[in-house]
């Protein structure tokens, strides 16, 4: 049989591929980005309870009452925005599911969606398998920023929607105010759509405040939102996130939802709901992790790797030019077949394939994790 891929380009993700070398070499994985402790009991057990009172068929499509209500209450008390639980909120099955979703709802062939490389690699395959035409745009090499005079001038009649990431995967950059205004007058000029991923929302750092498109009401009347709980709560395996927008915006990205995958398993739902209530469980989030990344980076201290400034997200870059000239991909192989840590190289992260040298890791994980892992690398 013949086959037309429409993804031809498309293999196995960088990050199964070297969670994948990981396991077959018996190195530590600082690849995937996923934490290697428990979750909180707590949730754990509030899901046990929801399965054993018998909550276990479909929630509705936009995701149980109980939850919508509750994440209304957690953007009301976050970024002082009042959304209604009915209209605006709709509870996906992680955050990719939420981004494709909204494109397979919003771009229509032809469509054209700017995407900021180094970005996260579902963006511009979702973009393509719905006929949109994904435009580039490199972000600045030394702090991630964005030329906003480059934004404009990629701007044309067919433009769409533009991706932010904030905080930044893979880079631990975040926006500042001053990009979101800017990004406003953008989407008001050109009337554009925004999608912002913003799953790392909590997690960020040094006093930083997070600038959610939710925050400036023009701006969130053309954005969507995506956040994941599986972030936030140390659960990536569970797969339920969630996108706030207009109603009208929403009314749109549910007709998709529904066929994609309909609803999200209902116990997590409703123990997500109930575990929100205390806002102790999702403030704190921040300092927990930058603590996680100032142990990982105190324990690099004397290496001859050189770390990039990480203000979010649970990832690190670090550049390896005073120790290699190989090839980011090469090196990210060699530490993984040889020394035993995995990691990801960036370049994979960008469509022209931009090679600094800088290997992405994992800091969610146990200290003692990071330690043998960092000894390691401190050595080379």
């Amino acid at each position: 049989m013949k086959i037309n891929s429409r993804l031809p380009d498309v293999g196995t993700s960088i990050f199964t591929v070297m969670s994948k070398m990981a396991l077959d070499y018996g190195a530590i994985n600082l690849s995937q980005g996923f934490p290697d402790f428990m979750i909180d009991e707590q949730i754990i057990r509030l899901v046990h309870r929801y399965m054993l009172e018998g909550h276990n068929q479909y929630a509705p499509m936009p995701g149980t009452p109980a939850l919508r209500k509750a994440i209304t209450n957690v953007i009301q008390k976050t970024y002082g925005r009042t959304l209604d639980p009915e209209t605006q909120i709709t509870v996906t099955s992680g955050a990719t599911e939420s981004t494709y979703s909204i494109i397979a709802a919003l771009i229509s062939p032809g469509d054209e969606v700017i995407v900021f490389d180094p970005s996260y690699d579902s963006y511009n395959p979702a973009v393509r398998l719905n006929g949109g035409v994904p435009i580039h745009i490199n972000l600045n090499g030394t702090d991630f920023s964005i030329d906003w005079q480059e934004v404009r001038a990629k701007i044309g009649s067919r433009t769409k929607m533009i991706i932010i990431n904030t905080p930044h995967n893979p880079s631990g950059a975040v926006l500042k105010e001053k990009d979101l205004q800017e990004l406003e007058k953008i989407a008001l000029e050109f009337d554009l759509l925004i999608l912002s991923d913003e799953v790392y929302e909590r997690l960020i750092y040094d006093g930083i405040p997070h600038q959610s498109v939710l925050r400036y009401p023009a701006l969130a009347e053309h954005a969507l939102a995506v956040f994941s709980f599986g972030k936030t709560f140390h659960a990536t395996g569970w797969k339920v996130g969630y996108v706030a927008a207009s109603p009208a915006l929403t009314e749109e990205i549910r007709k998709a939802h529904q066929f994609v995958v309909f609803s999200v398993n209902t116990p997590v739902q409703l123990a997500l709901a109930e575990y929100l209530e205390n806002p102790e469980h999702y403030l704190g989030l921040g300092k927990f992790y930058q603590k996680k990344r100032d142990f990982f980076l105190n324990q690099m201290n004397g290496s001859s790797f050189e770390p990039l400034p990480s203000f979010g997200s649970y990832f690190q870059l670090l550049s390896y030019k005073n120790i290699s000239s190989k090839p980011d991909v090469e090196m990210a192989e060699e530490l993984t077949k040889k020394f035993k840590v995995a990691s990801i190289p960036v370049s994979v992260f960008y469509q022209d394939r931009t090679d600094n040298r800088l290997l992405r890791f994992c800091f969610a994980k146990k200290e003692e994790t990071l330690e043998k892992a960092c000894a390691i690398l401190r050595a080379l």
